[in-house]
């Protein structure tokens, strides 16, 4: 009887372990919100404000974050000039990669026409149908305005992640420039950091019942029948996000010599949280918590993360020339490669800045349909049933492609510890497991769970 008792206990064990992590209750809360929307469609509906609700407490979040890994990452920097070198590296690397993701969806749009054959009469769309944040236009004078916060301590309290940003980089300068007089002031920072952190492991706990409510209702709302006309181009986008995670940042990871497999398992739980609920921002505080974790130094985690999420959208960008091409298609409407490269170029400054806004993308392919005027904006209609879809290969690559950012800049400054990396993405290789959590510095923003 005790043997049979000794065998029967380590299942058990090993089952409550998964149980516990968060990564398995988000893909349970997954699986069991897709089975209400299907079984009973009315009830997924009414479960939408579970997701809403863990959407608002995380960007309730969102900006404290911002505040003390930024304010403290430059305060503690012994040149200024790293953080102004950080920033331009990663500006450019953000312009590059932009560039690289639109083109990619070009050439796909161009190669297997997924808008072909639809043959849309214009007189046949209802504007109406398009929603109304699409006449939000995104534009230059908007995105500088969007920098400027209407006072200091408004920035850190509301949420906007451009204008705390901002805010946050001047606070970290003058901290600095304050030398021993600023000491005091940078402390209580970094110790306000460690409660908010811990608040954000709170906050992350209930990711579950978001991933279940925002599921329940996609699915209890678009459900198949509204897939069926659109199915090509949800199944072609999902196939070129997949090449692209695969070679475009796999080849990146591969010049740092590091396994983007490994990097995917580390970040699964924020990965699995940011398809579900389709907001990059809900996994923004844990991310940080997670690369500087991984050996990335706080300055370059402080500015690439929260400016990433601003001009590194790398999924959105696939989804920009792709929507577009697709639309064109669909209209019957013959864009000229010049008229291709000026869509390009027009997405390339309207799609910068609208991580904060619900729909995003879609505002910025309002604001270049209407920009190049090649296209009808009714024309919208067509592809807004299924963009909360399309949403989650570009929230993906969003989050994937900003952890990969972080870690090529940090690995230029030479800001990285490629040990504890390698430790922490390949834990079978190295017999010595990475320090827990509560050994590591208390700077830190990994320090906390």
């Amino acid at each position: 009887m005790t043997s049979t008792a000794a065998t029967d206990r380590p299942p058990r064990s090993r089952l409550n372990r998964l149980l516990r992590e968060l990564w398995f209750q988000v893909v349970l809360a997954a699986v069991l919100g897709i089975a209400v929307g299907l079984l009973a469609p009315g009830m997924g509906e009414e479960l939408k404000p579970l997701n809403d609700w863990f959407i608002a407490l995380v960007k309730m979040i969102v900006v404290p974050v911002v505040f003390c890994v930024v304010t403290t990452g430059i305060a503690s920097m012994d040149n200024l000039r790293k953080a102004g070198r950080i920033g331009v590296k990663a500006i450019g690397y953000f312009l590059v990669l932009s560039l690289v993701s639109m083109l990619i969806g070009l050439a796909v749009a161009n190669i297997f026409q997924p808008g072909a054959g639809l043959n849309v009469d214009p007189s046949t769309l209802r504007a109406e149908d398009v929603p109304e944040t699409a006449t939000e236009h995104a534009t230059f004078t908007g995105f500088i305005s969007s920098l400027i916060p209407t006072s200091l301590l408004g920035a850190i309290t509301g949420d906007a992640i451009l204008a705390a940003l901002m805010v946050s980089i001047v606070f970290g300068v003058a901290l600095n420039m304050a030398g021993e007089d600023g000491a005091p002031l940078t402390r209580g920072i970094k110790a306000l950091s460690d409660v908010v952190f811990r608040i954000v492991g709170w906050v992350m706990r209930l990711a579950p019942l978001g991933t279940f409510g925002a599921l329940a209702m996609v699915v209890a709302t678009y459900g198949a029948e509204s897939l069926k006309q659109l199915a090509y181009l949800i199944l072609l986008f999902t196939a070129t996000c997949v090449v692209y995670v695969l070679v475009v940042l796999g080849a990146i990871m591969r010049a740092c010599r590091l396994s983007l497999f490994g990097l995917m398992r580390f970040l699964k739980t924020e990965l699995l949280v940011a398809l579900s609920t389709c907001s990059s921002e809900a996994v923004l505080p844990q991310l940080v918590r997670k690369l500087e974790t991984l050996g990335v130094g706080r300055p370059v985690v402080g500015i690439v993360i929260p400016s990433g999420f601003s001009f590194n959208l790398d999924g959105s960008a696939v989804y920009l020339t792709m929507a577009s091409m697709f639309l064109a298609q669909a209209m019957g409407i013959d864009l000229s490669w010049q008229q291709q490269l000026v869509m390009v170029g027009v997405m390339m400054l309207t799609s910068k800045g609208t991580a904060g806004i619900a729909g995003g993308a879609f505002i910025v392919l309002a604001s270049t349909v209407t920009a190049v005027g090649h296209i009808p904006l009714a024309a919208l209609s067509l592809i807004v049933g299924v963009d909360r879809i399309l949403n989650e290969g570009r929230v993906f690559i969003n989050v994937l492609g900003n952890a990969v950012a972080t870690i090529v800049i940090g690995k230029w400054e030479k800001d990285f510890d490629a040990e504890q990396a390698h430790s922490v993405l390949h834990p079978d290789k190295d017999r010595t497991p990475p320090p827990p959590p509560a050994a590591l510095d208390t700077t830190k923003v990994g320090a906390d769970n």
